[in-house]
């Protein structure tokens, strides 16, 4: 019998084309996530033009997350009660008509309309995240769990690249009105997209179909699920470890998400359109990245696919907030981007597998919002520091905090995750109690 080859380039194309609905999650993700960066990247750059203030850039941040803090520790109860892919469509059907107020700022004095509308933005996508994890599971096999992943962070990558590059254009043609109308239609296409889905997005342990049945019951049970669902964290080691490696990440992404546009602006001396291909062009390694992790997969561990990934990640940054030292000049950022990109990928597909390989249906929701609670927590205190700091310390320091930051968490995950998957693997295998099972 002839041997498996090592490396399948024509898995990721076999995946696509068996599964149908899988098509359409990504497709759906790419176009919203393509608004996403769009909205992102053209907000944060024109915020910062007509301020000039990094706690302003902070304050852009901060409208985004803080709602995550209030509403994400309930949001996965919500959604292991809701049907996921109905989920999802309403959201985005909400993300564009939330965007509306934009088209009335002209200006500085209206800057507040900014914070309002992202910080009602940020509700929906509470929900929205969390469906979008859990409904994956269900479109593909055990089997092809990392290279959907793997697929899936092409996907978040080639919308980067896309979105940032039409979000530094667009804000430099058009400002925060041309922005806001074209993410409101990706959310639309997206919302279309995801209508076309065939799996079923009912929770497997749904008990009613009667939705006003399913909304008293979950008031009336909406503590003790919560405090399910961080029993169901807090009892697996391995989330355990994720949380962690979350809680320091999202601390540099607070930082970096406040200070990259004051650092393009102030450091590298580049405008709109300048601090959109920089941001953008990480996702041509995230796209290579993405394609190995899906071509190679089944052979790599994910436990070590975060942590060397996560380290490799730091080291690039590090170089790409140090190098204007020595040269200022936007070109040696970007290649640093597409370099970063790939290990970034890598991480992102491992962190996806261990989380939805390390919990069950019925609590995953709950799950991933308890660990988006703790990255928006993380990720808030991580921008205000930023911003307060940006102006006194200097941009360039405290951005290398991220760097080093993420160099910490991957050393840890490698340090501590092979021996704890390998000890969930065989409780699992011995149906220990206290463990959390294996998704069937």
């Amino acid at each position: 019998m002839p041997s498996q080859p090592w490396i399948d380039l024509r898995a990721p194309g076999r995946l696509l084309r068996s599964v149908p609905d899988l098509r359409f999650l990504l497709g759906a993700g790419l176009v919203s996530m393509t608004g996403d960066w769009l909205l992102g990247i053209g907000l944060a750059y024109s915020v910062y033009a007509l301020t000039g203030s990094t706690l302003a850039s902070a304050a852009t941040l901060l409208s985004s997350f803080v709602p995550q803090v209030v509403v994400g520790s309930i949001a996965g109860v919500f959604v292991d009660r809701w049907d996921r892919k109905r989920t999802m469509v309403v959201a985005n059907l909400v993300l564009a008509v939330g965007l509306l107020p934009l088209l009335l700022v002209s200006g500085a004095h209206r800057i507040w309309l900014v914070y309002v509308v992202l910080a009602a933005e940020s509700v929906v996508e509470v929900f929205f995240a969390p469906a979008e994890q859990a409904l994956l599971p269900r479109v593909v096999a055990d089997e092809d769990l990392v290279a959907a992943n793997g697929l899936n962070g092409q996907v978040r990558n080639l919308a980067r690249l896309l979105g940032s590059g039409l979000g530094g254009v667009t804000a430099a043609l058009g400002g925060i009105t041309a922005i806001a109308a074209a993410d409101a239609v990706t959310f639309l296409l997206a919302a279309f997209l995801v209508s076309r889905i065939r799996t079923s997005g009912r929770p497997l342990d749904a008990s009613s179909d009667d939705p006003t049945d399913v909304v008293r019951s979950r008031l009336a049970g909406l503590a003790e699920e919560w405090r399910t669902g961080l029993r169901a964290t807090w009892r697996s080691p391995v989330i355990r470890m994720l949380l962690v490696f979350t809680l320091i990440t999202s601390t540099g992404e607070g930082i970096m998400g406040t200070l990259f546009a004051p650092y393009v602006r102030e450091v590298l001396h580049g405008g709109a359109q300048v601090y959109g291909q920089i941001s953008g062009v990480q996702a041509i390694g995230g796209i290579v990245g993405g394609f190995l992790v899906a071509s190679l997969g089944s052979r790599w561990s994910p436990a070590v696919m975060l942590g060397a990934g996560a380290v490799a990640f730091g080291l690039v940054d590090l170089a790409i907030f140090l190098y204007p030292l020595l040269l200022v000049s936007p070109w040696p950022a970007a290649v640093g981007m597409i370099v970063v990109g790939l290990p970034g990928a890598v991480t992102v597909a491992g962190l996806q597998t261990l989380f939805q390989r390390h919990t069950v249906d019925a609590e995953r929701g709950r799950v991933f919002a308890l660990g988006s609670l703790a990255s928006s927590v993380t990720v808030v205190l991580g921008s205000l520091g930023a911003g307060l700091l940006g102006g006194s310390v200097g941009i360039m320091p405290v951005l290398a905090v991220q760097g080093v930051g993420y160099v910490v968490a991957g050393l840890l995950m490698l340090a501590t995750l092979d021996g704890a998957t390998a000890r969930a693997s065989a409780a699992a295998s011995l149906d220990l109690p206290g463990t959390t099972p294996s998704r069937s």
